[in-house]
């Protein structure tokens, strides 16, 4: 069929989804909601499912399983960080298992779990939740197209299922 789009850099992609992990457990799914739209070649997706997307075309179905370094990434010990707790304004009411976010020397927000409050240090985990986990993805590829000049700009896919601004 001539005019068919198939993904590539510079093309937005919408694709239902369904991400399960190593127990069969739904980790999370588009499924009931709008489809996830992204901007193929930058980043915004981890990086083993935009291989895997690829050069399909609209109507597409697969599964996919990416590994932590396609995904995101392996845990790294020295992203558990303790931390005296003089020197941490904490709100009273957080406690074991509750995100907090963190600023990089870069400046960057990055989040982290609570792993340990104790009595003068707290144990923050800033490793991404699915850190060190093989994914499990279900795709079913709904639409393609050409992204907008604003989209380019930008960097992300915009409108219903992509950034909006």
């Amino acid at each position: 069929m001539s005019g068919e789009h198939l993904v590539g850099k510079d093309m937005v992609v919408t694709f239902h989804y369904t991400l399960r992990n190593d127990s069969g457990d739904i980790l999370d799914s588009s499924s009931g909601a709008e489809p996830l739209s992204y901007l193929h070649g930058y980043k915004n997706i981890v990086p083993g499912l935009e291989k895997a997307l690829l050069g399909k075309s609209v109507g597409a179905q697969f599964k996919v399983t990416v590994a932590p370094a396609e995904g995101y990434g392996e845990r790294e010990a020295e992203m558990v960080i303790q931390v005296p707790k003089k020197e941490w304004d904490l709100p009273e009411h957080v406690g074991a298992g509750e995100i907090v976010e963190l600023q990089s020397p870069e400046g960057d927000v990055v989040p982290a779990v609570i792993v340990e409050l104790g009595a003068e240090f707290v144990v923050l985990d800033a490793n991404h939740p699915l850190a060190g986990e093989q994914l499990f993805f279900e795709i079913e590829l709904t639409e393609i197209r050409a992204a907008t000049k604003e989209e380019l700009e930008h960097g992300h896919a915009r409108g219903a299922g992509g950034h909006h601004h």
